[in-house]
């Protein structure tokens, strides 16, 4: 389409139910998203004035619900897409060069004719976009230039994986592209953490790119990383009278890797211990009759995050079966046990190197001030510092917000819908 045809069908409300569809039906949301577009179709028309047609891509942010901590050891996680997402403008450009300008940031300009993997740009959004177009190349598919204009509200550092909505949804636009659409989510999902690990230098987990791509509420079953098995879960969350609610509690998130780095090590090193890879290959019963044995040669704390594993993978799959049913109390009760599993065996709500500061702990205990026994809270993604997750029921959404706003300051708690699509491409009806 073009640029004016767009703008006039965003202005026209030709968009709206597609934009109801990714962020929700509230009239001022719909007003929201329809401004976000037309200055980012705006902004792509400064830059790149020269382009004629267009398309409009985008790919949400992600939320953990349940399964801390276990993706790396092959286990089950319960996840789903959030009504946040990062979008993009995307038009033709020079046929050898991949231009993306992000908002707030320099423009990444990438050589088709050079995508071997570059030490100096480990860790900026440049080498995912090197990776994921290395990839599809390596598939065959061939690839030509294009320009791009993104802007994201999937904050960096906000626990909601601005990363995988980045990964996402420049694989996205490539497999839409130039490939068909034949790649598909999954195998998306599975460049992005290609890109991550290889080119960006993160070894992560692939759930974040997973349920980006796939959307809505997403069980996943890790047995096998090249395949996993992959269950959507349908159930109406606002409808049942609740809502998500992500606190960033400003925790700093530096000097915080080697936090991250040591819970799949220590994992890893209870398994290597019973002769496994990952405690996922491990027997439950024989870990608890090994445990005399284990403390010769690993730590109590590594003896108590295998623990966890084991409960938290368990109750990943038991959640699924919760909202399918539609048993919102069990469901509860089962984050509550997760949330409290994460905090005493895990041990991923602050750093053991920094004790004073304890910002997910404090935004714990408020939320469950507020919450009186109602809904359910725990720490969210990684830990150590950053968000947390609470299950509000409806009516208390908005003293719980202003209260986190007020301890946290402004805009810290994010109220936010679950998007049942993941990485898109939007198209004029």
């Amino acid at each position: 389409m073009k640029v004016q045809e767009l703008i006039s069908g965003l202005s026209g409300g030709a968009f709206d139910g597609t934009l109801a569809r990714l962020y929700g039906t509230g009239e001022r949301t719909i007003l929201r998203q329809r401004a976000r577009y037309i200055s980012a179709v705006e902004n792509f028309s400064r830059l790149f004035p020269e382009c004629g047609e267009i398309g409009v891509f985008s790919a949400p942010g992600r939320t953990e619900i349940g399964g801390n901590h276990t993706d790396h050891q092959h286990g089950c996680v319960l996840a789903a897409a959030v009504g946040i997402d990062v979008i993009a403008i995307v038009g033709e450009g020079d046929p050898g060069l991949i231009r993306i300008q992000s908002e707030g940031y320099p423009v990444d300009e990438i050589s088709l004719e050079s995508l071997e993997p570059v030490e100096s740009e480990k860790g900026t959004s440049a080498a995912l976009i090197r990776g994921i177009a290395a990839k599809f190349a390596e598939m065959g598919v061939e690839l030509a230039g294009f320009n791009a204009y993104t802007t994201s509200d999937v904050l960096t550092g906000s626990g909601l994986s601005s990363s995988a909505a980045f990964e996402n949804l420049v694989g996205t636009i490539i497999d839409q592209r130039f490939n068909g659409g034949a790649a598909g989510a999954v195998k998306i999902a599975q460049i992005g953490q290609f890109a991550e690990n290889v080119y960006f230098g993160k070894a992560s987990g692939l759930m974040d790119q997973m349920v980006s791509s796939v959307g809505g509420f997403v069980s996943i079953d890790f047995a096998d990383p090249a395949q996993p098995e992959i269950r959507k879960v349908d159930m109406d969350f606002s409808g049942a009278g609740y809502s998500l609610c992500i606190t960033d509690t400003k925790g700093s998130h530096a000097d915080l890797t080697s936090d991250y780095v040591a819970v799949p090590e220590e994992m890893k090193k209870v398994a290597s211990e019973l002769g496994k890879e990952v405690l996922r290959e491990v027997d439950e019963e024989e870990f608890y009759k090994a445990i005399p044995e284990l403390r010769k040669t690993c730590s109590d704390r590594a003896i108590l995050r295998a623990a966890h594993f084991f409960g938290e993978n368990r109750r990943a799959v038991e959640q699924a079966e919760a909202l399918e049913n539609g048993d919102t109390e069990e469901f509860f009760r089962l984050v509550r046990e997760s949330g409290d599993s994460s905090y005493e065996l895990l041990q991923n709500v602050y750093s053991p190197s920094k004790p004073d500061q304890q910002q997910i702990p404090l935004a714990i205990m408020l939320s469950k001030r507020i919450l009186n026994g109602a809904g359910a809270v725990r720490v969210h993604g990684g830990g150590f510092a950053g968000t947390i997750q609470a299950f509000v029921p409806n009516y208390l959404a908005q003293a719980y917000a202003e209260e986190m706003d007020r301890v946290f300051g402004l805009e810290s708690c994010q109220v936010l819908s679950i998007r049942p699509v993941g990485g898109t491409e939007l198209e004029l009806p």
